[in-house]
C-alpha cells in the first residue's frame, strides 16, 4: 500500500484524536500504584476515549480475528513488552514497571501513543531503561523531518539505545497511522547492516506523512515470543523491557515534527 499524505484539515482532525488519546493515558498513568489491577486502569481509559466522543482503536482489533483484542489499552509489566490484556487478577505490584499502549479513533482518524512507568519505587536499572526508552523516542522524533528517510530514523534509534549498552525490539516496529491504526510505512527500530539491509525498504520523509514511533527496549538480548492468550509478547530470555510511543506529522521544509499524540 502506498504512504498517504495527510492534507492541513486531516491533521486538525489528527491531532484531536491524538489529544484524546493522550487524555486517556495520563488518566491512566495518575492511576498507577500498588494494588491497582490492569482492568482498572483500562476501564479509566476507556472511560475518557468515550467521554470525548471517540472509540478505542484496540477494542476488537483486527476486525474479523479469531482473538480480537478485547480491551481499551495495552498493560505489559516488567518483561511483557507489548499487547498485555488488561485483567481483573493482574495487580500492579511494588517496584513494578507497567508500559500502558493506548489508541483513539475520533472523526475517523487513529491516534496512539504509549509509556512506561514505574510503580512505587523501583530499581535504579528499572529507572535508567525508563529514560533511555523514552530519550530513544525523543532521538527518533527529533530525526523525523522532510529530506530524511525512514531509515534515519530507525539507526537514530537503534544507535542511541545501543550506545547505552541495551537492545532494541527486531519483531515489533514503528508504522503509518491515519484512518487506520496500521499504514506504510513500517519503521523499525533498528536498521541492518550488508546485504541485509536490502530486505528493508526505506522511505522519504515528505510532508504529511504521519506515522508512530515506538521504541521498544530490552535490558536483554532482543528475542521474543508470544503467550498462549494469543497477545502478550515478552522477552524470550525474561528481562526487563520498556516502551514509548508518539504518533507524529513530518512538517514542511525541514521543521521539526508535529507530536499528534502530546497534551
Amino acid at each position: 500500500m502506498p504512504v498517504i499524505p495527510k492534507t492541513a484539515e486531516e491533521l486538525v482532525i489528527m491531532r484531536e484524536a491524538g489529544r484524546i488519546t493522550a487524555l486517556a493515558l495520563q488518566a491512566a498513568r495518575e492511576a498507577i500504584r500498588p494494588g491497582v489491577s490492569t482492568k482498572e486502569l483500562d476501564a479509566i481509559a476507556e472511560d475518557v476515549i468515550r467521554s470525548h466522543d471517540a472509540i478505542p482503536a484496540f477494542l476488537g482489533y483486527p476486525p474479523g480475528s479469531r482473538h480480537p483484542f478485547p480491551a481499551t489499552i495495552t498493560a505489559s509489566i516488567n518483561e511483557e513488552l507489548v499487547h498485555g490484556i488488561p485483567r481483573e487478577d493482574r495487580i500492579l505490584q511494588e517496584g513494578d514497571i507497567v508500559s500502558i499502549d493506548c489508541g483513539a479513533v475520533y472523526r475517523g482518524f487513529v491516534g496512539d501513543s504509549a509509556f512506561t512507568a514505574g510503580v512505587g519505587q523501583i530499581s535504579e536499572e528499572a529507572q535508567r531503561l525508563l529514560q533511555i526508552t523514552e530519550q530513544a523516542l525523543s532521538e527518533g522524533i527529533d530525526t523525523a523531518r522532510a529530506g530524511k528517510q525512514t531509515r534515519d530514523i530507525s539507526r537514530a534509534i537503534q544507535q542511541y539505545v545501543e550506545k547505552h549498552g541495551y537492545n532494541v525490539v527486531r519483531e515489533y516496529t514503528g508504522h503509518g497511522v491515519g484512518r487506520a491504526m496500521h499504514e506504510e510505512p513500517q519503521i523499525p527500530n533498528w536498521w541492518p547492516r550488508g546485504k541485509l539491509a536490502r530486505r528493508f525498504h526505506s522511505v522519504p520523509l515528505v510532508p504529511g506523512m504521519t506515522f508512530a514511533l515506538e521504541p521498544m527496549v530490552m535490558v536483554g538480548r532482543p528475542p521474543t515470543r508470544v503467550l498462549p492468550d494469543h497477545w502478550t509478547v515478552v522477552t524470550r530470555d525474561g528481562s526487563l523491557c520498556a516502551h514509548f510511543e508518539h504518533t507524529i506529522a513530518v512538517m514542511a521544509n525541514g521543521a521539526p515534527p508535529l507530536i499528534l499524540t502530546a497534551l
